[in-house]
């Protein structure tokens, strides 16, 4: 895939079908063209050791999401809701729409 194209959307459910977290859905909460890098709700988990400070505040560690590579993710189509291949098509009216490839339903973040 080249530098700065990916099918996904913000709000896009997605699954893994790839990696540690192989088979688990979640919704994509970020885009990171530049890198074809993902963030994705629960998935890809890291831990970060936080340092104290000086206002009583404890050093913890904090648990939260680590961008996944687009290659490793597959759309759910909202209307069949199956994983599957996704396309792009122009309409009469100029707009592009991504559809999926398996029901041929238009697909549009809601």
């Amino acid at each position: 895939m080249a530098k700065g194209l990916t099918y996904l959307k913000k709000d896009d459910q997605v699954e893994v079908i790839a990696g540690k977290d192989k088979g688990r859905v979640g919704k994509v909460l970020r885009i990171f063209p530049d890198k074809d890098k993902a963030l994705v709700e629960r998935i890809n988990m890291i831990k970060r050791h936080t340092k104290g400070n000086e206002m009583n505040q404890q050093g913890q560690i904090v648990s939260r999401e680590a961008p996944i590579h687009v290659s490793n993710l597959q759309l759910i189509c909202p209307e069949c809701t199956k994983t599957g291949r996704i396309g792009k098509k122009l309409l009469e009216d100029g707009t592009k729409v991504r559809f999926c490839k398996s029901c041929g339903e238009s697909i549009e973040s809601k």
